[in-house]
């Protein structure tokens, strides 16, 4: 159908995101560290985020477009519980368990949410961040995760074989928007989870930075493949 959209230019946007907090769809999304309309049926025509752009990157158009899906918008906010909001975790000092004679075991998650396609592209935990980009097995796999992988990391976990979506535009949007130290993956050994490696290689290329990385294979029996 013909009907009113937004159209962003993506020469002027210079990737600050405020148009994504402006659209109240969630129709904006930043990729390439460029914000870009992810889903046009999302897009109401009212142009909140118009007014929001201090590049004045964002314009109307009447063009051929899916009508706006109000029933998918609404189920996509059902599904933003509170409990996808970003937040930092800070960890207190180790405590004695009361039942038992030694440590309780604290867990080393540092971030909050951990999924790949929840995690906010401009999260503040991703300052000066050393990130772990995990498939999520491996930390069932591997008894001593928390300790040997996530301590002073920041972690996101994905299944390529499960989620349909490309983690590297994802991811280098993450790389290009952040201040990342090091990228520190770790899969299991069967072949399909080798696509966390390829987005994440894909994201390192895509992003122009130098950043150290290193890839950890875990095997199904739960030991470190060398």
């Amino acid at each position: 159908m013909l009907r009113k959209i937004i159209k962003i230019d993506e020469e002027k946007c210079d990737g600050c995101g405020i148009c994504v907090e402006a659209c109240h769809e969630g129709a904006i999304d930043l990729v390439d560290g460029k914000a870009r309309l992810m889903r046009e049926d999302y897009c109401d025509g009212l142009g909140d985020c118009l007014p929001a752009c201090p590049q004045n990157a964002i314009s109307f158009e009447m063009r051929e477009a899916p009508a706006y899906n109000e029933a998918a918008v609404l189920a996509s906010k059902q599904c933003s519980c509170p409990g996808s909001q970003p937040k930092a975790i800070h960890r207190g000092p180790v405590h004695k368990a009361p039942s038992v004679n030694h440590e309780e075991i604290i867990g080393e998650l540092r971030n909050w949410p951990v999924q790949i396609k929840l995690a906010p592209i401009n999260a503040p935990y991703f300052k000066d961040a050393r990130l772990l980009v995990a498939a999520d097995c491996s930390a069932y796999a591997y008894g001593n995760f928390h300790q040997k992988f996530m301590r002073n990391h920041i972690t996101l976990i994905g299944c390529p074989k499960l989620d349909d979506v490309d983690y590297s535009k994802k991811l280098t949007a993450i790389i290009q928007n952040n201040d990342i130290k090091s990228v520190t993956v770790v899969r299991m050994e069967v072949p399909c989870c080798g696509g966390i490696e390829h987005a994440v290689i894909e994201a390192l290329k895509n992003s122009g930075k130098m950043i150290p990385w290193q890839v950890v294979t875990i095997s199904t029996d739960g030991e470190i493949i060398e």
